[in-house]
């Protein structure tokens, strides 16, 4: 099992580059087929997302727009329990089918925030990706129409995830390593 060091935290390998590669082909493909002749945006959460966004919208079979919008939550490794949004939401959202592509969900308040921002557009349908969904760790009931993986609450970066800004560009997931 292969380790890490981000600053004062050592992290081991949790998902290969190849469980996520294989994992978004196939959210992809589920997409397309959910929504085959009807126009969709797929609007992308930053910074984490980017990485889960690039290789979804190349996995889509259908045509597709994209946006972002940044908002953040964390501060090193906690939620500091506040949504600030940097970017906000595009107007041009209005009446069409959005998929809000998300890099991890775990209490879920970041996405209850941008949900609710994002109905004052008022979209035809609003679904949610994610790659990662910390289910133990969820506050709300709302439903997360595409799951990559399941996983137990814990730590990780790796694959668009960081460790205050540092671990973004390694292509595996790694998970916070216990003593």
């Amino acid at each position: 099992m292969k380790k890490i060091q981000i600053k004062d935290k050592t992290f081991e390998t949790y998902l290969s580059k190849t469980q996520i590669k294989k994992r978004i082909e196939s959210l992809g493909a589920q997409i397309g087929a959910d929504f085959e002749g009807e126009e969709l945006v797929l609007l992308g959460v930053l910074n984490g997302s980017f990485m889960v966004m690039a290789d979804l919208i190349r996995a889509i079979s259908i045509p597709v727009t994209c946006e972002f919008i940044k908002i953040s939550s964390y501060s090193g490794m906690e939620s500091t329990g506040k949504v600030l949004e940097v970017i906000g939401i595009p107007p041009s959202l209005a009446r069409k089918n959005v998929l809000i592509v998300e890099d991890i969900v775990d209490t879920g308040k970041s996405m209850a925030y941008l949900m609710g921002q994002l109905a004052t557009f008022q979209p035809r349908r609003v679904v949610i990706a994610t790659l990662l969904f910390k289910k133990e760790a969820f506050l709300f009931n709302y439903p997360l129409d595409y799951v990559g993986f399941e996983i137990p609450n814990k730590f990780v970066v790796g694959f668009g995830l960081d460790y205050d800004g540092e671990g973004r560009n390694y292509p595996d997931i790694y998970q916070l390593s216990t003593p």
